[in-house]
């Protein structure tokens, strides 16, 4: 069966993210740096700065393959298997540690936008975890059907 063009466009948007997403990752200090001729904020807390949004950069990068490898899942047409629940477990759990790091950057410097993102990555943390369950009970009845067949 032809995989859906929106899931085939998607799963190179993933991969452009995740590609882009370690270029980035990598070269915060240098970023952070330059940053700090122009915003004084990035020069008084670079060292923390860097430390807290390289993590949460490597977190978003675990989240990402993990999308990775559920799209793959789903473009083999196999999408409810427990890889995939244990997929949406450790999704679960870095959106948490980002929203954790970003508790961390909001004691430095509070600001609304990442006041904001820590919810954003809360309600992720725990839509994807609910996800999983479902995820793992839609597991258990394609299994019963499977024995069933």
């Amino acid at each position: 069966m032809k995989t859906n063009p929106l899931v085939r466009f998607t799963k190179h948007l993933i991969d452009f993210m995740l590609l882009s997403g370690v270029v980035i990752c990598l070269s915060v200090p240098m970023l952070f740096r330059q940053a700090a001729k122009y915003f004084s904020i990035f020069q008084k807390y670079y060292v923390p700065y860097c430390i807290v949004f390289m993590a949460a950069g490597v977190f978003a990068l675990i989240i990402l393959w993990n999308l990775r490898n559920m799209f793959q899942t789903v473009i083999n047409e196999n999408p409810f298997v427990t890889e995939n629940v244990i997929s949406l477990k450790r999704m679960g759990s870095c959106a948490f540690m980002i929203a954790i790091l970003l508790l961390v950057k909001l004691v430095l410097v509070l600001t609304p936008a990442a006041a904001v993102l820590v919810l954003v990555f809360i309600i992720a943390g725990l839509f994807s975890l609910v996800l999983s369950q479902v995820f793992e009970q839609a597991v258990s009845y394609k299994q019963e059907n499977d024995l069933t067949i």
